[in-house]
């Protein structure tokens, strides 16, 4: 008993189907996640590190997701998705006990690379999993329900972790990590390999990551491209709101409940922007959330107090969350499917460096002018529209 509902083909026919063995280990996931990464500045900080080498940890598990996104791809097409996903979870458990018992900062960053490199594993391979059993019609609320419940699990984890560490110590985050990682490898051993799984594909040879990029290279050096300047884009706003709140004046209280509305209205919409995509296709989808933030970023400059900051932040909120699941949905249609994981894995790999690129542009040019630096954002999303709407399938194949 599989626990799934599948049609002739073996495709799962609902989303309610997969709920307890995709859905649910992705919430507790970002539970852990949202758990785990505030107080690792504080774990840094504890073990004699500077402000700068704290946050220099804390970037660690950026870099350690983009260093793992293309193997993640070619491990998932070795051993198939469900497998990769208990080794992220391996991973991660590995991972989070040398953090807790980190003796030295660089110790600290080496766990916190590891969880990095978990998070690459995990989120490849459950992306190519709900591309192969999902059929066409529900590819993308299926994968935009992914992002939500990642979404949910990292806004809950935060929570968890103060009240747990208000009484039993940092560790206690840790712990919570642990547990829930605990709990979703145990979840996951009811996951059965998809109908369309690896287990009759040839395995992946060394070159075929050069072979897949070189063979779809026109996808990857254009619409990827797309994906990742909306990356870019989206990963941008918590730092340009919090930027201009503080050139306002404005407190931390009200920095905080502004980006905890624009928060908590792009969790509100991720369903309904897979209802959108599967029902008016993906290019509706993309160039209303482009154009949508394009115009939230080109106003920013020009509010000037509290409740216009709140407005442009939610309207940044709700494009942005309308979003939800593009980047995995048109990668998962364009992917090729003798050797998915391995393509996705590199798309994956771009996203990731938009999503580094981002606070980088607002950073780099605000050191300059702060207005210019927000703006810019609202140009690349823009060149991000022009690039979807030129180079965007207007139909796939239904796979």
């Amino acid at each position: 008993m599989t626990g799934q509902s599948t049609d002739m083909t073996g495709q799962v026919t609902s989303l309610r189907s997969v709920g307890s063995t995709v859905y649910l280990p992705s919430l507790l996931f970002g539970i852990g996640q949202g758990a785990v990464v505030p107080v690792l500045v504080v774990s840094a900080r504890e073990l004699g590190a500077s402000l700068a080498v704290a946050g220099f940890v804390v970037a660690l598990m950026g870099i350690g997701k983009i260093v793992a996104d293309v193997p993640a791809g070619i491990l998932a097409d070795r051993v198939g998705e469900r497998r990769a996903m208990l080794v992220a979870i391996v991973i991660a458990l590995a991972s989070l006990v040398v953090c807790a018992f980190a003796p030295a900062v660089w110790v600290l960053g080496a766990g916190v690379t590891g969880l990095g490199l978990a998070q690459a594993v995990w989120g490849l391979a459950r992306q190519a999993y709900l591309t192969d059993v999902m059929p066409y019609h529900l590819r993308a609320r299926a994968l935009s329900t992914l992002g939500g419940t990642q979404r949910i699990g990292l806004f809950v984890g935060p929570f968890l972790s103060a009240g747990a560490v208000s009484v039993w110590g940092i560790g206690a985050a840790y712990g919570i990590h642990v547990v829930v990682v605990v709990i979703a490898g145990a979840v996951m051993l009811a996951l059965p390999e998809p109908p369309t799984g690896r287990a009759s594909r040839t395995p992946e040879t060394p070159s075929g990551t050069l072979d897949t990029v070189r063979r779809h290279l026109p996808v990857l050096r254009t619409l990827a491209m797309g994906a990742l300047l909306l990356s870019a884009v989206r990963a941008g706003r918590p730092v340009a709101i919090p930027l201009w709140a503080e050139h306002l004046g404005l407190d931390a209280a009200q920095t905080s409940l502004i980006f905890g509305v624009s928060g908590g209205i792009e969790a509100l919409v991720f369903y309904p922007a897979g209802f959108l995509m599967d029902r008016y296709g993906r290019l509706f989808t993309v160039l209303m959330s482009t154009i949508g933030l394009a115009a939230a970023y080109l106003l920013l400059p020009f509010t000037n107090g509290f409740v216009a900051l709140m407005c442009v932040g939610a309207v940044m909120g709700l494009f942005n969350g309308m979003g939800s699941g593009i980047n995995m949905t048109i990668s998962a249609d364009v992917s090729p499917p003798d050797n998915r994981p391995t393509f996705l894995g590199v798309w994956r790999l771009l996203s990731d460096i938009g999503n580094g690129l981002g606070p980088l542009l607002v950073g780099g040019i605000a050191a300059v002018a702060l207005a210019p630096a927000v703006a810019s954002l609202g140009v690349v999303s823009g060149l991000s529209a022009v690039i979807m709407a030129v180079w965007l399938p207007r139909y796939s194949a239904r796979r």
